[in-house]
């Protein structure tokens, strides 16, 4: 079979297709010489399965062909040159603590389920007529959840969802907080309180919803605080700070076969250049991680750090243990459409937005990230739950790649969007930022690509909005981790 095909590295012996080929569909895999059976199937220089039958040259490989790995084998990041540059700016918000945000908002919170109408009455106000007055204040969010009652009381399912809410209200895109509690959840309003070490002040304020006599007098009484916040946050100003202080997470969504070749290696060049100033990336999506464990595990930057990793990646195996998810072989419909023949494949492609740096440290969902440099936080690959735990944890702008299109967007930090393909960016180019298929239609290159990526990371963090912002995206995208046994 000839035609158009994207080789990923040089011990390559399938291709990816960048157009249709016949019957082969774009995006899907074919065979660049014989392949016999039992012979690694190669692709982006990693083994992704061992040919179960003799592949013809030419001929389209699919699942159907190659049995998967019995452990996956880790592949290496290739480095992509690029230009070195000076020092790198962004104008941000620079918080007492030193922290710098990329926007200027206030939050209204719950620890329960049960105050959710009164956060979105109280956020509600607040629209963009009645924001005019306080041009420095991006929005009045309301970050609403499904669980606090109804669960365990303590353990690491109540923790993980304290420190999230907590994160978000001490997070440098938070200007100013209202926490709204029924005042009969397991997940008691006093005791958030206590346990986060938060205190109430002018910027952080709570509201009990039985005690001050229902839905109606709750909303009025956070209206009001918020009123009284506003003026507060307004006086908040940006001002030019190093690119070391952006905080950004990594996130791949809706992935499909043309990732690998365009938008997750750009999004690698794009991050290196970011840690290159001295600022902080972070990885996660840990079920995708473990098909290259060894790989991160040998990046750690000390003992400790690889001994973090190789639990909470281990941990992955216990939880998914007997049930029917992508890390127990099961891929759904829309990714075996995309030509992936196994999760193993899947996952890399999905982590081929690692740039080749060390890991310096290793967190918990949602806890506060401390280290700069490329750091791992444990989450699912579930998106909205993932970049959750990332803004909770400090990510102060999110990089999302993706091939088969998303309707994400993410608050208090704005995700960027970037698409692997010309045909989906132009189908959704209302949502998506950047298209990366420029690449495959032979237009640029990676390293042009990564760094017109690290500039725009930039001009965001800067205040100028992405499409998600711009339509509306992101309130219902805050999904605390559900890791708990609902009582």
């Amino acid at each position: 079979m000839a035609g158009p095909g994207i080789q990923l590295h040089p011990s390559d012996n399938v291709a990816i297709a960048s157009a249709p080929i016949g019957p082969l569909p774009a995006g899907h895999k074919f065979a660049l010489r014989a392949i016999p059976a039992g012979a690694a199937v190669i692709k982006a220089g990693a083994v992704i399965g061992v040919a179960a039958v003799d592949i013809a040259e030419g001929q389209h490989v699919t699942a159907a062909e190659i049995s998967p790995l019995a452990v996956p084998q880790s592949a290496l990041a290739h480095p992509v040159a690029h230009a070195a540059r000076g020092v790198a700016h962004f104008d941000g918000f620079l918080r007492p603590d030193g922290r710098v945000g990329t926007r200027n908002t206030i939050a209204v919170l719950v620890v329960g389920n049960c105050g959710a109408t009164v956060a979105r009455q109280v956020a509600d106000f607040f629209d963009e007529e009645r924001l005019t007055a306080f041009p420095y204040v991006d929005a009045v969010v309301p970050y609403v959840h499904e669980i606090g009652c109804g669960m365990e009381m303590t353990g690491e399912p109540m923790d993980l969802l304290r420190r999230t809410i907590a994160g978000i209200i001490r997070h440098p895109n938070t200007a100013a907080a209202v926490v709204i509690a029924l005042g009969c959840e397991r997940n008691n309003l006093g005791s958030f309180m206590e346990q986060e070490k938060l205190h109430i002040g002018k910027r952080l304020k709570t509201i009990t919803i039985q005690d001050i006599g229902g839905t109606k007098n709750a909303a009025e009484a956070g209206r009001q605080m918020v009123m009284e916040m506003l003026p507060l946050a307004n006086q908040a100003r940006r001002q030019s700070v190093p690119a070391a202080h952006l905080v950004l997470g990594l996130k791949t969504g809706a992935v499909d076969g043309f990732c690998a070749a365009s938008v997750n290696p750009v999004l690698a060049v794009a991050v290196e250049m970011l840690l290159a100033q001295g600022g902080t990336a972070i990885l996660s999506e840990s079920p995708d991680a473990l098909a290259i464990s060894d790989d991160l595990a040998a990046r750690a930057t000390d003992d400790g750090v690889r001994a973090a990793l190789v639990e909470r990646l281990g941990w992955w195996r216990g939880y998914h243990a007997g049930r029917d998810t992508d890390l127990n072989g099961t891929l759904n419909a829309a990714h075996r459409a995309a030509g992936f023949v196994n999760v193993a494949e899947k996952s890399r492609d999905i982590m081929g937005k690692l740039p080749p740096a060390p890991i310096t440290a290793v967190y918990r969902y949602a806890e506060e990230i401390r280290h700069p440099g490329l750091v791992f936080m444990d989450t699912p690959s579930y998106d909205p739950v993932s970049v959750t735990g990332q803004i909770a944890g400090g990510a102060t702008l999110i990089a999302f790649a993706t091939g088969l299109g998303s309707s994400f967007g993410s608050l208090p930090a704005p995700t960027l969007k970037l698409c692997s393909n010309s045909a989906v960016f132009q189908r959704m180019a209302d949502e998506i930022d950047i298209n990366c298929g420029a690449i495959l239609d032979g237009q640029t290159d990676i390293a042009t690509m990564g760094a017109l990526i690290f500039d725009s990371l930039l001009r965001h963090a800067s205040g100028e909005k992405t499409k998600s912002e711009l339509e509306g995206m992101g309130e219902n995208e805050y999904v605390p981790w559900p890791i708990g046994v609902l009582a």
